[in-house]
């Protein structure tokens, strides 16, 4: 899949959640641990956001893309930031998923992240 259009899914992404009330704090955080696409605010509770885009479901869709490996990565670099930036502060890992025929999922709190 080209940058180029995971670029286009995570501001389709953040424009649906911001619709939806949350705000935007951070694109694209790094560290040693991995990559967040999404840091948002939604009240007092810290969002952190994982999205998927899925062109084919032969193998799964974009929710199901998020294995073990994913989510260990997920909470590491979440509690990376919240360290950091918000050592007291409530947070959630949630997941939007697009898929092919432009249907956006959106699950809060799709993975524990431990704060």
């Amino acid at each position: 899949m080209s940058t180029a259009r995971g670029q286009a899914a995570e501001r389709r992404a953040e424009a649906f959640l911001v619709a939806r009330g949350l705000r935007t704090v951070a694109r694209n955080y790094r560290c040693k641990a991995g990559e967040i696409d999404l840091v948002m605010r939604d009240g007092p509770v810290w969002v952190f956001v994982e999205v998927r885009l899925r062109g084919n479901t032969r193998f799964g869709g974009p929710l199901e893309s998020v294995d073990a490996r994913k989510r260990r990565r997920l909470v590491a670099t979440a509690q990376h930031y919240l360290a950091r930036h918000a050592p007291d502060g409530q947070a959630r890992i949630d997941v939007v998923g697009l898929d092919a025929h432009q249907r956006i999922d959106w699950i809060p709190n799709a993975v524990d992240c431990g704060a």
